[in-house]
């Protein structure tokens, strides 16, 4: 297996990769809103055709064909993955119930 991704072949451009992350993640902020609002709980989490687990694994291959293209950079699945849940939590669009069992939310 050949290393293709690109933090591991340059890890001491740290700049390109903050770069990279940042833009990855605005990319998944402006494709939220092309969807409607989604809850994030109440499905089970497993159900690989919950609306959230079909929209996350159509975005990563999306995001990983734009970072390849804009930027000529293969990013590795934890940077995707991580700039995915960073937009997730900045982002309006997705809808969380009271009774999620967070004990950090107030049900008020």
């Amino acid at each position: 297996m050949a290393i293709r991704y690109t933090l591991w072949l340059d890890p001491d451009d740290v700049a390109q990769h903050r770069a990279v992350e940042a833009d990855l993640e605005r990319y998944f902020m402006e494709r939220f809103a092309d969807y409607p609002h989604i809850r994030l709980f109440g499905a089970d989490p497993y159900d690989y055709d919950a609306p959230f687990n079909r929209l996350y694994d159509v975005l990563i291959a999306r995001a990983n064909d734009y970072c390849q293209r804009q930027w000529r950079y293969v990013p590795t699945p934890v940077q995707l993955n991580q700039a995915f849940f960073r937009a997730v939590g900045r982002s309006p669009k997705f809808l969380r119930d009271p009774q999620d069992g967070d004990p950090h939310r107030s049900s008020s």
